[in-house]
């Protein structure tokens, strides 16, 4: 089947830093679906997997997590899926990834894809979706069925993956929603999302939401730079309020005051951990997607693709891997077919 692997970690302007190759299919295990990929997004885990740094691989390894496919066969134990049908999912980061043509998922980490979607829109979501929904719903102590009207929620990083479909899940579940933004074109993303507010986060943050007319808010969800926000954010949050964290910090946190005066609730969210880990939850991660699926399906929800690059390539990978390097992304980059 043919794949996008590397041997060697290299800057992504290197040609052989993702090169297409030819590797085996695999074959589904007791719970796994084989599924046969029809397209794959990019998000910043897969740069910072690729980066320079290890030593090289003995055999090609396989990067990707979020795909969108049909379902080519299944193993002896899987009861959600069967053959022919339609999937999404983010994967396992334990295991081989889903930029090859054929991949192996547990059943337990997919959902059904939205029937509203081609395969592009649907690759779009999962990681990022995952990431949002269990930060905000289950990490957090809020509830997306919950009347949460008069709560205000601030994101940092509004226009990225992550951010923009947390602004759509909190603001449909009756959050007043304030979203970061330091360019016009990431602002005007931020507000088709269903921001009720955009603000420049190179910017202090204080004075502009002050302008809104906001002294603190309720909960923040910093998705670009942990510590960069860190003491701003202990100074806007309410008391009992809540901080969502992505991003490892660079340096030790101060945890203290305020953020121990004001109990405020710090909150680590890696959607990784459930398939890493083997929990007894993972298929959570099966029911987050569906119940997304469905809403997405009802017209609630849309998707953040911002842009198909072309076929699933070497070279499309390391121009996707390019773009979100430089930090200007906005929304999800997607790839899409084979050629």
């Amino acid at each position: 089947m043919k794949a996008i692997a590397l041997t060697r970690y290299l800057p992504v302007d290197h040609p052989s830093a993702l090169e297409d190759v030819e590797l085996p299919r695999p074959e589904p295990g007791q719970q796994d679906l084989l599924v046969r990929v029809e397209a794959v997004s990019v998000n910043p885990v897969d740069t910072k997997l690729r980066a320079p740094g290890p030593p090289p691989e003995s055999r090609p390894r396989v990067l990707g997590f979020d795909a969108a496919g049909v379902v080519e066969a299944v193993g002896p134990g899987v009861s959600l899926f069967q053959p022919g049908d339609e999937v999404y999912y983010a994967g396992d980061i334990t295991r081989p990834g889903c930029n090859a043509q054929y991949h192996l998922v547990d059943e337990r980490l997919a959902g059904a894809k939205p029937t509203t979607l081609d395969f592009a829109a649907a690759a779009a979501l999962p990681l990022t979706t995952l990431t949002a929904w269990e930060l905000l719903f289950e990490r957090m102590p809020f509830a997306f069925d919950a009347d949460n009207r008069g709560r205000r929620l601030l994101v940092i990083g509004g226009a990225g993956g992550v951010g923009s479909i947390a602004i759509q899940l909190a603001r449909r579940a009756g959050f007043t929603v304030v979203a970061t933004a330091s360019r016009p074109q990431s602002r005007d993303w931020c507000l088709a999302m269903g921001a009720h507010h955009v603000i420049d986060h190179r910017q202090p943050l204080a004075p502009q939401l002050h302008s809104l007319g906001m002294d603190q808010v309720d909960a923040a969800i910093n998705l670009a730079d942990t510590d960069g926000y860190w003491d701003a954010l202990g100074q806007l949050l309410a008391p009992q309020g809540h901080v969502g964290l992505v991003v490892e910090p660079a340096g030790a946190l101060r945890i203290g005051d305020p953020y121990k005066a004001k109990c405020i609730g710090i909150h680590w969210e890696f959607m990784f951990a459930r398939p890493k880990f083997r929990t007894q939850d993972m298929i959570e991660q099966h029911r987050i997607l569906n119940r997304v699926g469905a809403l997405v399906e009802a017209g609630q929800l849309q998707t953040t693709l911002s842009e198909v690059l072309g076929p699933i390539c070497a070279a499309g990978l390391r121009q996707a891997h390019q773009r979100l390097e430089s930090g200007t992304t906005v929304g999800k980059l997607v790839l899409a077919g084979w050629t």
